[in-house]
């Protein structure tokens, strides 16, 4: 896509989302109405609010603990997630800003990051 004046698309089964402004895929934003699209270090603005929840989809019926809405770089959240991993005693993962950690563990890292100065609420069931 061209840079336009104002782009009226906000979102293309090509492309996924589309900044309002440079009318660019949001992962190729450069314009400085998305501060997060020309520096992926900045981090999203959310609630300020950590969610952990528990899931099983797609895991042939394992189960994870999930950890989203961080507000941290990636180097950041790469060192809280081995700090939760080794706080629980098990394996995990760090995907697209979510920390994953093996089994049902929602009770030592919602306190773990409580103790970390974050406001946290459980999600899910």
């Amino acid at each position: 896509m061209a840079r336009r004046e104002r782009a009226t698309t906000v979102y293309s089964s090509e492309h996924g989302r589309v900044c309002r402004h440079c009318g660019l895929p949001v992962s190729r934003c450069a314009c400085r109405a998305n501060p997060r699209g020309s520096n992926p270090e900045v981090p999203d603005s959310g609630d300020g609010i950590v969610r952990v929840g528990r899931s099983s989809k797609g895991r042939g019926g394992k189960v994870v603990t999930t950890v989203t809405g961080l507000q941290l770089t990636a180097a950041e959240l790469q060192k809280l997630a081995k700090a939760l991993k080794q706080r629980c005693g098990s394996g995990g993962t760090l995907k697209n800003d979510v920390i994953e950690i093996q089994g049902d563990k929602r009770d030592v890292l919602v306190e773990e990051l409580e103790g970390r100065g974050f406001r946290v609420k459980r999600s899910g069931g």
